[in-house]
This record gives C-alpha cells, structure tokens and sequence, in this order.
C-alpha cells in the first residue's frame, strides 16, 4: 500500500513536470522576443510562496495542478511594444507553440534515454515482431498469499515450474490450478540470481488474487541498446513515429465516432488522475517502459493541445488565423466569453471522466 502511494505519487509528480515544461516552452519564446513575463507558477493559485527576479515573479501555489505562465497583454488590451499583442502575429505563434515543441522535445529527450538503456515493455501473450528475451515477470505480490509467504517480489522473472520452461501467463496459470493444494517448484531470476522457492497454490482463492496471489506480466525487449551517440536520432525517430501513429489513432478514433461505429476497442478515456494511474502501474514495469510510457504521454499531449479548441493553444492558433484574415483581432470581450464557455465545457468533460472512470481506476490501483 505505501509502495504503491509512493509510485502514485512519483507519476504525479513527473505528469507535473511535463505541464511545467510546457510552460516553460511559452515563457522562452515569449522572453526571447522580448515580451514581459509577469509571473511563472508552479501549481495554481492561492500562492504559497513568490519571489520576484527581474519583472517576473516565480511562485508556487497550492493546488498542484500544472504551471502557469502569465504573460504581459496575453488576453488582450494592451498592445505596447513589452506585450504579446503588441508582437507580429508570427511571433505570437511561435510563442503559442512553443509550449507544444517543448512536449515534444521533452519527448525526444525522454526516449533518447530509452534507446540508451534500452526497455522491456509488456506484450502479454502474443509474440511480437522484433521482440526477444521474453520472460513472464512478477508485477505485484498479494499480502499474505503464498506468493509472498514463499518470498516472490515485484520484479522476480518466472523461469520454470516443476521444471517446465515458463513461456506463457496463461499456461503458468493453467499449471498452477491444475496443481492446486501441491507443492511446486518455481525457479525464479532476481537481478543476477537465480533459485529456486516452494510454494503451493491455492485452490479457493480470494476474489481477484489468483492461485498464488501475484500479477503477472511478460515483459519482452523491444527497444535494443544503442550507442550513446546514436539514441538522440532514435529519440527523434521514435518522436515522429509515435506522433504519426497518434494521429492515425485519433482520426481512427473520431472516424468511428462520426460513422457511429463507437469507440474502437482498447480506446480508454482517461482525465489527469486516469494518466497518473497508467503511468504508476508503468512503473511497476520497469524504469525503462517508466520513461518510456511517459515519452508517450507528452507526445499525446501535445497532440491534444494543439486541438482547434478556444483554451487550448490550438484554439489560440484559430483566433490568430482569423486575425490574420480579418486584418484585426476578434473583439477581446468575444474571445474571452468564447474561451471561459470551452474552458468550462473541458473541465465539466474531465470532472466526468475522473468520476466515471479515473476513481474506480485509482481505487484498483491502491487496493
């Protein structure tokens, strides 16, 4: 239980970094070209504390919820040479996508890590092209069942049962019911060791838990080591690929929607808590697909930041565009209505998700 809040809270916070860095993304640009930065928090307000270095003042507030960068005339009337209106609107672009290019640098960063150590990631059953070293491995240990009377951990590698190489979950499964209330000989790996334990299943277990009270996982490499010198370009590679593939995965997504297909399978709607949760479970996996999992995050982020949604960077994009076309900018009064009714509408969506389905997530996750 405490492992597992430690692990919650790990994802959190790394989920934090990510908004951070995306507002550090608007903050460069924006200081580059010379606007006036009023404020860059971490978390929302009601500010904690704040100390004021040159014109901007760098805060932490209570409700950790992201960052924020406050930039000078962002919303409207003001338009002097220090505020955002008063840039060219190429520059106010770039300064809006600069939050979206820093998910993807942190991206490419994070997968470049990735391809340096390489990474087993989860493939259950099924073999995968290019996948090797495949081993069914120990994700989580019930209190008191006899997994971890017999000493297994999170992390120890099932190598054979009874003498029988273990390739499969479901085959061990089979094995362990079909021996329930015997004895068995479980040959495990544990770092760079290798022994054996006894134990015996059980043949009622409690709901949930299994014949011997573990979850399981079988792990495979799929991302091989590579030179110190060659895993940034896989780092940028393996960005555009997950980016490319996520976008055919979202239009698949609103495809069906629209044709009244419904959601494809394996499409989950998840809010931030949701995210966290998924991230924590991917820590359970290993550092490599912790990293990994989070890579993939920002990139999926990014992507949706840059919807053509009014409060979200990409709706920033449209309201230029049209001042672009329209030679001035939309009405301040109209934007901001239009922003804060969208505003409220996602955060309605996300109350949504988080109590449809985000809480029974985290309840699961913590039991």
């Amino acid at each position: 239980m405490i492992s597992s809040i430690l692990t919650f809270i790990i994802a959190f916070l790394s989920l934090i970094a990510l908004m951070i860095i995306h507002e550090f993304g608007h903050f460069f640009v924006a200081k580059k070209f010379g606007v006036r930065v009023d404020e860059f928090g971490i978390g929302y307000p009601p500010r904690i504390f704040g100390k004021k270095i040159g014109e901007t003042i760098y805060s932490i507030n209570l409700l950790p919820l992201g960052a924020f960068v406050k930039i000078y005339g962002e919303e409207g009337g003001v338009d002097d040479y220090r505020s955002f209106m008063g840039l060219k609107i190429w520059k106010r672009v770039l300064i809006i996508i600069g939050g979206v290019v820093a998910f993807w640098l942190a991206s490419i960063i994070l997968f470049s890590i990735v391809f340096a150590i390489g990474a087993d990631l989860p493939v259950g059953d099924q073999d995968v092209l290019g996948m090797s070293n495949a081993q069914v491995k120990v994700i989580s240990v019930e209190f008191g069942s006899p997994a971890e009377k017999a000493g297994l951990e999170a992390g120890d590698s099932l190598l054979q049962v009874q003498g029988l190489e273990i390739k499969k979950i479901k085959d061990f499964q089979d094995f362990t019911k079909q021996h329930a209330g015997q004895q068995i000989d479980l040959k495990i790996k544990r770092g760079d060791k290798i022994f054996d334990v006894f134990l015996a299943p059980r043949a009622n277990p409690s709901a949930g838990q299994g014949a011997i009270g573990v979850a399981l996982e079988r792990m495979a490499t799929l991302i091989q080591r590579h030179p110190w010198y060659e895993a940034p370009l896989q780092g940028v590679v393996y960005t555009w690929q997950t980016t490319a593939s996520g976008l055919v995965g979202l239009y698949t997504v609103f495809s069906n929607i629209f044709t009244g297909k419904g959601v494809p399978a394996g499409a989950e709607l998840a809010g931030p808590l949701g995210i966290t949760v998924f991230l924590a479970n991917a820590a359970s996996y290993g550092a490599g697909f912790f990293l990994y999992f989070i890579g993939v995050v920002s990139v999926f982020v990014a992507i949706f930041n840059l919807f053509p949604i009014p409060a979200l960077d990409g709706g920033k994009l449209i309201f230029l565009a049209i001042e672009k076309i329209m030679k001035k900018p939309v009405p301040v009064k109209i934007e901001q209505n239009i922003t804060v009714i969208f505003f409220i509408l996602l955060i309605s969506l996300s109350i949504f998700v988080t109590i449809r389905f985000d809480i029974p997530r985290f309840i699961n996750y913590v039991k």
